[in-house]
């Protein structure tokens, strides 16, 4: 049993079940970020090819610049042989460009075309292994020379880049590419020369010399191979870091549609699950709107031209309140509660309120359907959280406050006006509308009664 878990694990055949046991909008997410990755793998292959050519160009060459030296006249195919043979490293750099830039054309324009990313893995190391190859043809040394080029260190930088997409099986792949080529260039060495043996088991002669010590080649395949098999269980934990991220993300997106954003991120940020009277007690504006002649219109409507018009008739207000730093807490039939300064904090919430009822008046009113909403506000102390069972919750306000502001916008259809803000209200906007002064109520738990305005056309 338990060596069974063990080849389980090590087969990383576990990788693949929970981005399939995924909704298809989760996966879709992951999908994303994973065509992210392979743009900026793209990007990278890109940057090196283009330091190859820095490095290339700053390195001495010992080859003839001139063509007149040529057997062949250059435009003809036996003179271009001759001049790869002479000058193979830019062939093999230009074949090295043109493949990456169709790459990063490849991963913006066509990202869901998955055959390139595992062309490119191959293509990397063949490309990579040619340029070292042709270095003791550039040099006019024999083969085992190439085996000393630091330029092998950038099989590392492939395999690793393989971890952006957050898929073990690519830097498996890229480590499983790498060793087999790498053998097979220490293989070139050993076999196209046998009658000029150069294979030493003198560490020395191998650091002064041409030789080679085969140790020392395997060492290197070795550290391919361990590189490649941490980084792939790295992956493997950074993938479900990844899945749980982006459900994460969704259920707070998903959450936001029922509560407040800025609840929605505490409630998934907290500690401890969260329960019935979650929630701050602070000032805030309230704003309250309703459709006048709501009841009459429900009647010449049919349920499916209401339910179309009611929706658009929330879309439409909801944009001002959410521009103007509101937050929508319910919507009651045709009647919206909206909150400022809570939950989202706003140290100017009972000007932005009357801004956001100015603006809902302006836009209702280039609607083609004529939709009247009557608008009360009012400001004060009142708590936002919580509230229903352990198992079912909702985010509300409560307290006179939010009372006051809902008798003041029917009020309204007696003082026939469209929008009636409380005392406190006016106060805080700290005279930036013109008030007019339309009556007072007597509000509950006081003994004065409040005035009450509304705003000068």
């Amino acid at each position: 049993m338990v060596w069974e878990k063990f080849t389980t694990w090590l087969s990383f055949r576990h990788l693949a079940s929970p981005i399939s046991k995924l909704p298809d909008r989760f996966q879709q997410a992951v999908q994303r970020q994973q065509t992210i990755g392979e743009q900026l793998i793209a990007g990278i292959e890109f940057v090196i090819v283009v330091l190859f050519w820095l490095l290339y160009s700053l390195s001495p060459k010992t080859f003839s610049k001139n063509t007149d030296d040529l057997a062949s006249p250059f435009w003809s195919l036996e003179g271009l042989v001759q001049v790869i043979q002479a000058e193979p490293v830019p062939w093999a750099l230009s074949a090295y460009l043109g493949f990456t830039i169709s790459r990063l054309w490849l991963v913006y324009y066509r990202p869901k075309n998955n055959w390139h990313a595992y062309l490119s893995i191959i293509m990397d190391f063949a490309l990579l292994y040619a340029l070292i190859w042709c270095f003791h043809i550039q040099y006019q040394q024999p083969p085992s020379f190439y085996l000393k080029a630091p330029t092998l260190l950038y099989v590392f930088i492939f395999i690793a880049i393989r971890s952006l997409r957050f898929e073990a099986r690519f830097v498996l792949l890229a480590g499983l590419v790498a060793v087999i080529g790498w053998l097979m260039m220490v293989a070139y060495v050993v076999f196209s020369q046998p009658d000029m043996p150069m294979i030493t088991r003198d560490y020395v002669a191998y650091l002064t010399s041409n030789s080679v010590l085969l140790g020392a080649e395997f060492d290197k395949m070795i550290t391919m191979v361990f590189v490649t098999l941490i980084l792939a269980l790295a992956i493997t934990r950074a993938r479900f870091l990844l899945i749980e991220a982006v459900v994460e993300s969704q259920a707070v997106e998903d959450l936001a549609r029922f509560v407040p954003t800025s609840v929605a991120k505490n409630i998934t940020l907290a500690e401890q699950r969260v329960a019935a009277g979650f929630g701050e007690v602070r000032e805030a504006t309230m704003l309250f709107t309703d459709i006048a002649g709501f009841t009459s219109l429900s009647e010449e409507l049919s349920p499916e031209t209401l339910i179309q018009v009611l929706n658009h008739y929330f879309s439409v207000v909801a944009e001002p309140i959410e521009a103007f730093g509101g937050t929508i807490n319910q919507f009651q039939g045709d009647a919206i509660l909206a909150t400022f300064n809570l939950p989202t904090a706003d140290d100017d919430h009972a000007r932005h309120a009357i801004e956001a009822a100015l603006a809902i008046q302006q836009t209702l009113a280039k609607e083609q359907i004529e939709l009247t909403t009557r608008i009360g506000i009012n400001t004060g102390l009142v708590v936002g959280g919580l509230v229903g069972t352990k198992d079912r919750l909702t985010y509300t306000v409560h307290g006179d406050a939010v009372n006051l502001a809902s008798r003041l916008e029917t009020l309204n259809k007696q003082y026939n006006t469209l929008i009636l803000l409380s005392e406190r209200t006016r106060a805080l906007a700290k005279g930036a509308f013109d008030f007019r002064l339309v009556g007072e109520v007597q509000v509950r738990g006081r003994t004065q009664p409040t005035s009450i305005y509304t705003l000068r056309e």
